[in-house]
């Protein structure tokens, strides 16, 4: 069984709400699964406006509490319990879900189709929520039930530098990588940034 390791590439932190890429870097390859969106980084955690730390985490399924009701209700057999981050220093039941803006985050992991720059939209914006929870989801909770599966969560739009960063291996994975960015910020810049009082679809 091929062990999963995910990767969140944190693209785009701003005052209100951080941008970012869901990856599968299992087998050294780099697999787009979707958009992400996260509460602002701040120094000192404020309860329900702070990301998550930068860092290597395990992935399980909660299957408890509120959230784990609402989405067994409203998903069904796909739904095995929620996808929770293990052992976040100052943080309790870190959870991926569904979501729009950072308004819908208590420093969860919001999952979307589509994303607005969060600088043309400062809570950010991320749409087609539960399309792609509906693909993402089972996805990671199948390999979370059959073998151990990571998430690396990187702040790579301020904290890495380029002298720091070395090929993984002959594929050249981060030149492919900032290609992918290139594209995905053309993308962004062609997105109306209407956005007032949407709601989570």
């Amino acid at each position: 069984i091929v062990k999963m390791n995910l990767e969140v590439l944190r693209i785009s932190s701003q005052k209100d709400s951080t941008s970012g890429i869901l990856f599968d870097v299992s087998n050294k390859q780099r697999k787009f699964l979707c958009y992400t969106l996260e509460d602002e980084q701040r120094d000192v955690k404020v309860w329900g406006e702070t990301r998550i730390p930068a860092g290597k985490y395990q992935l399980s399924l909660r299957k408890e509490g509120g959230f784990h009701s609402r989405y067994l209700a409203k998903y069904g057999d796909m739904h095995k319990g929620m996808i929770h981050v293990n052992d976040v220093e100052g943080f309790e039941y870190i959870l991926w879900h569904t979501g729009n803006t950072d308004e819908n985050t208590a420093g969860c992991l919001l999952l979307g189709d589509t994303q607005t720059s969060n600088l043309v939209a400062k809570d950010g914006f991320i749409g087609s929520s539960v399309n792609a929870y509906k693909e993402v989801y089972p996805y990671v909770a199948a390999a979370i039930e059959n073998t151990p599966v990571t998430v690396e969560y990187i702040d790579f739009d301020g904290t890495i530098h380029s002298n720091d960063i070395k090929p993984v291996d002959t594929n050249d994975n981060y030149n492919v990588l900032l290609e992918k960015l290139s594209e995905i910020s053309g993308e962004i810049q062609t997105i109306n940034a209407t956005l007032n009082n949407k709601r989570i679809n």
